[in-house]
């Protein structure tokens, strides 16, 4: 469809006149108004916030990949994921490396991360820091509280997240190549994945 109304700041358009103004309040000013009353999560809509309680503090992802096991919270989120994962579209690109990715937000994160070395999300029992609230939980579930849901049906492996889950089939049991972290020793099977650790964690 046509999206004729486009942010002044960035590439962003949109069939709506709000939404580009709710674009422009969040990714460029920052403004987050509405609260989640039950974890730290801010966001600029109450609908978007209604999204985020349905999905991370009820569970509800209703939107279900047609070709892989990938669920979501929203129809917006599923098309993302299907022009990312299985499409390969990565529209925005770095104006500094040659990263690219899927969209505006993941972009931001990169930079903040990679290139201005900002990871704003603490552990309160470790040093480590990290770029994501998603990541430092993931970090506390399998560092500190020993969580590891996601088992290999093959041998006795088990890990925090289920994307270590298919590296470790692909490199260990499917044989497929191997990529390591110089850094860190992690595997991955997939380069995009090394490079994707890389700019995240590293």
């Amino acid at each position: 469809g046509k999206k004729p109304h486009k942010c002044s700041m960035c590439d962003y358009s949109s069939a709506r006149k709000y939404q580009v103004k709710n674009h422009i309040d969040a990714v460029h000013k920052g403004k987050k108004p509405s609260k989640c009353p039950i974890c730290d999560y801010r966001c600029t809509t109450k609908a978007s916030l209604k999204i985020h309680i349905d999905a991370v503090h009820e569970g509800k992802k209703p939107h279900k990949c047609s070709i892989c096991d990938y669920n979501c919270s929203t129809k917006g989120s599923l098309k993302i994921h299907i022009d990312a994962v299985h499409d390969g579209k990565k529209p925005h690109k770095c104006s500094i490396c040659d990263y690219n990715c899927s969209t505006m937000g993941r972009l931001k994160i990169h930079i903040d991360a990679v290139h201005e070395g900002k990871k704003p999300h603490k552990c309160s029992i470790c040093d480590y820091s990290c770029t994501t609230k998603g990541n430092l939980k993931n970090h506390i579930d399998a560092v500190h509280e020993g969580k590891k849901p996601h088992k290999c049906s093959v041998c006795k492996y088990s890990c925090a997240k289920k994307a270590d889950l298919t590296n470790h089939i692909d490199a260990i049991h499917e044989g497929n190549k191997q990529h390591k972290c110089s850094i860190c020793n992690q595997i991955f099977a997939l380069k995009q994945n090394l490079k994707r650790h890389i700019d995240a964690v590293h």
